[in-house]
């Protein structure tokens, strides 16, 4: 991670909420993505996103920056130990006394957690390298206590599909940076993801769980409904409205044939059962085609036809009476 300051790349200001981060992050994501944006430094761009909001986004990670203005665990962090960065409890082999540093019990503790990975430091006979903070007592006065294994926080990624690859499902490629390091991984989409769904990884980001924000693009033809249910406008003209027809109807696997009843009024649903979307479990939804009749712009038509289209309503009334 280059030595920019981690809130100007994501264009926030140092006090900004944790919704203000994650907005930032998603709009500047969608923005520099190799996929979306070829732009030969945009890989760079994202890569510096993604490194940005992930410290930014971790509670103890932006509070070890804002104290210390660099990124825990970078270069920059470890050459504190030769006097010009942060200080640990144990800097040039001396302990340092929690009075002598600019932090309270609560903060030296999380950093313990963090260096020991879990429970807080404890001293060879069991208690706390600051002494009693009360509670039944153990060896030389200390409290006893239980080392707990702290899950880390999952990391989460926008991955963006198109509409037929989340209606079909397959596997992506997804490009992440991990500890300062490029990686690509495969990931197994299920059929019929929808937008805005989440999916988790187990151990998708090495040591932690990998949430991805699934974001749906639109598609010409279909509109997803409820559950698993597709729609498409379906053209007709006149004569196939009135008479009935048989007609072809895209569906996610081909075209089939349709029959329109005679009289079908535009607006009406007819429903191809089980041409929707086939999720990954459960039952494939529906088709609905969704009739627009078009009607010949007048200045097609010759005289002799518009004196028969007027007929025809004479005949049909006042359509409006009811």
């Amino acid at each position: 991670m280059s030595e920019k300051d981690l809130y100007s790349v994501l264009g926030v200001a140092k006090s900004a909420s944790v919704d203000e981060l994650k907005k930032a992050y998603r709009t500047l994501a969608r923005k520099y993505h190799p996929d979306v944006n070829k732009a030969p430094d945009a890989a760079a761009k994202f890569t510096q996103v993604q490194e940005a909001y992930d410290v930014l986004s971790d509670e103890k990670k932006r509070r070890y920056y804002d104290q210390f203005g660099v990124v825990p665990g970078s270069a920059a962090a470890d050459a504190g130990t030769a006097g010009h960065g942060p200080r640990t409890p144990w800097e040039g082999g001396q302990r340092v006394r929690a009075d002598q540093m600019d932090m309270d019990q609560e903060e030296i503790g999380s950093m313990f957690e963090s260096f020991f990975g879990g429970g807080r430091a404890r001293d060879p006979f069991g208690g706390s390298p600051f002494g009693s903070t009360g509670g039944a007592a153990g060896p030389r006065g200390s409290r006893a206590r239980s080392q707990r294994v702290v899950e880390p926080e999952p990391l989460e990624h926008d991955l963006f599909l198109t509409f037929m690859g989340a209606a079909r499902g397959g596997t992506e490629d997804l490009k992440l940076n991990l500890d300062g390091k490029a990686r690509t991984i495969e990931v197994n989409i299920p059929a019929g993801v929808r937008d805005k769904q989440q999916l988790r990884m187990r151990k998708g980001a090495g040591d932690r769980d990998l949430v991805l924000n699934i974001r749906v693009g639109g598609h010409p033809v279909f509109r997803r409904e409820d559950g698993n249910d597709l729609s498409l406008d379906l053209a007709l003209s006149v004569s196939e409205a009135i008479l009935g027809a048989t007609v072809s109807v895209q569906t996610l696997d081909g075209t089939v044939e349709m029959r329109i009843p005679p009289g079908t009024s535009s607006g009406a649903k007819l429903r191809l059962r089980g041409k929707g979307i086939q999720p990954a479990k459960g039952d494939a939804g529906d088709l609905y085609a969704v009739i627009r009749v078009l009607v010949p712009k007048p200045e097609a038509l010759t005289d002799e036809e518009k004196q028969v289209i007027s007929e025809i309503g004479r005949k049909q009334g006042n359509v409006r009476a009811d």
